[in-house]
């Protein structure tokens, strides 16, 4: 079992800056590939991104290339999200994920072991 909670959403003007954590807890955290994924009022989960066990290797979705960037310390147990240059449209609850060693990257929210409880990221114009 791995416990995640996340931490750092907000309120932001467009524009501005958040950065998001996500502690995990329980079985060793560097087994686990790592992701960010988000979801809006009324819309179907969406990846963000995701990062590999090890941390040598991570992948983003077009829509944040360039203005978020994924990082993960293994010895802290942490993931962390680093979102710059916030848009309108990046509000949305920000959830992370855990995914046991397997194909990388992977955008399929079904194949992801363990999830957070959400942390809110409202963006206003």
């Amino acid at each position: 079992q791995v416990q995640l909670v996340e931490s750092g959403g907000g309120l932001v003007q467009a524009g501005g800056s958040l950065r998001l954590s996500c502690a995990a807890s329980g079985r060793s955290f560097s087994n686990y590939n790592m992701a960010w994924f988000r979801q809006a009022p009324g819309k179907e989960r969406e990846f963000v991104t995701t990062i590999i066990w090890s941390g040598g290797s991570t992948y983003y979705v077009d829509s944040v290339k360039g203005r978020f960037t994924v990082s993960r310390d293994n010895a802290k147990n942490t993931v962390s999200l680093q979102m710059n240059n916030l848009e309108p449209e990046d509000t949305a609850v920000y959830y992370c994920a855990a995914q046991s060693r397997g194909y990388f990257p992977n955008r399929d929210p079904r194949t992801y072991n363990y999830w957070g409880q959400g942390t809110q990221v409202t963006v206003s114009s």
